[in-house]
């Protein structure tokens, strides 16, 4: 039963089977949960909304896979019930975009949700795995990084901002020119950050290699960049990106699962903080932040390593970067800021 699991369990074994959604009931994190209930890797799924979750607990309820499913709602402590003996907590929770909506005019709500949700998991379950999928992400993961410096128990290796959908973008986007059947066989790094021009998808370190016509690259690069706006465009102001993102946060929760039970050479692009990371210290001198994107070497104790692949990119990524590091920058010190000068959590 959840509520007699111990507090911190992702330290003391490779066991790395309970999960927390925090934001279940939304346009993401509904299918998200769908996807993690039916995943064998999880035994019990938490999910903890202020509104909506024991419709979504029962409905859930009814697939024959392994996890267990319980709900919980704000009122009556139902955050830190959720929160208990979790080893990952994957939070979509906040606003969705909307028509001509960038992801900085979701700052002033999702913020203080986020930072509402982190001081929950400091009291609760501080050593967990924490994936922000909530936007914007180039804010949201510092905002959470400093909530945790805050309570003192920041560990750089669990904190993670979820890029994948930019990664399956470009997996995607790159098969309509080179036809691969199976767009999930090419492996396209993506760097940077999580919006628009922050996003850097190096189709140069394509592997295998792909050949994409001069013609073609730019409006490849931008579609990548600017796919959200795509989807919110095409559902008429209705949602955002939700299913997509939905899979993408699944795909990213399933390989840091995987990699603390132990599966080697699982290496999936992530914003992080970089100094706590092996590696990363020369990668934040080069790239001038201190969050950044780059391909991450997963293990059981998180992020292992990351991976500098920014002297191996191409003239037109370089010009790329410039545009992401100087983007950059800002919404990282919007997000420290919020923090530092914020009364706290509600």
């Amino acid at each position: 039963m959840k509520a007699g699991r111990p507090l911190e369990t992702a330290s003391s074994t490779a066991r790395l089977t309970d999960s927390v959604v925090c934001g279940a009931s939304g346009g993401i994190g509904q299918p998200l949960s769908l996807l993690l209930k039916a995943s064998p890797l999880i035994d019990e799924l938490a999910l903890f909304d202020v509104v909506g979750t024991p419709g979504v607990t029962a409905d859930l309820s009814h697939i024959s896979s392994v996890a267990k499913v319980t709900g919980f709602l704000k009122e009556d402590d139902g955050l830190r019930k959720a929160l208990i003996g979790a080893d990952v907590v994957v939070i979509p929770a906040g606003v969705p975009r909307k028509p001509g909506m960038t992801r900085d005019d979701l700052f002033n709500i999702n913020a203080g949700i986020v930072r509402d949700l982190i001081t929950g998991v400091a009291e609760t379950c501080p050593k967990a795995f924490i994936l922000v999928i909530s936007n914007p992400v180039n804010s949201t993961v510092p905002i959470a990084a400093e909530v945790m410096k805050k309570a003192g128990v920041f560990d750089p290796k669990r904190l993670f901002g979820v890029t994948t959908l930019d990664v399956v973008r470009a997996e995607t986007f790159v098969q309509e020119i080179t036809g691969e059947k199976d767009p999930s066989k090419t492996v396209i790094p993506v760097i940077g950050g999580h919006s628009g021009e922050t996003i850097v998808p190096l189709f140069s370190m394509a592997k295998p290699a792909v050949d994409i016509p001069a013609d073609k690259l730019g409006p490849l690069v931008k579609r990548v960049q600017f796919g959200g706006d795509e989807v919110v465009q095409a559902k008429g102001g209705a949602g955002s990106a939700t299913l997509s993102m939905a899979y993408a946060g699944y795909r990213f929760t399933r390989s840091v699962i995987k990699a603390v039970k132990g599966e080697k050479g699982i290496i999936e692009p992530s914003y992080v903080y970089l100094p706590g990371i092996e590696g990363g210290d020369a990668i934040a001198k080069e790239a001038g932040v201190d969050f950044f994107s780059v391909p991450i070497e997963l293990g059981p104790s998180g992020a292992e390593s990351a991976q500098n692949v920014l002297s191996s990119v191409s003239s037109e990524e370089k010009q790329l970067l410039e545009v992401c590091k100087r983007d950059l920058k800002g919404s990282i010190d919007k997000g420290v800021g919020f923090v530092t000068t914020s009364p706290g959590a509600k």
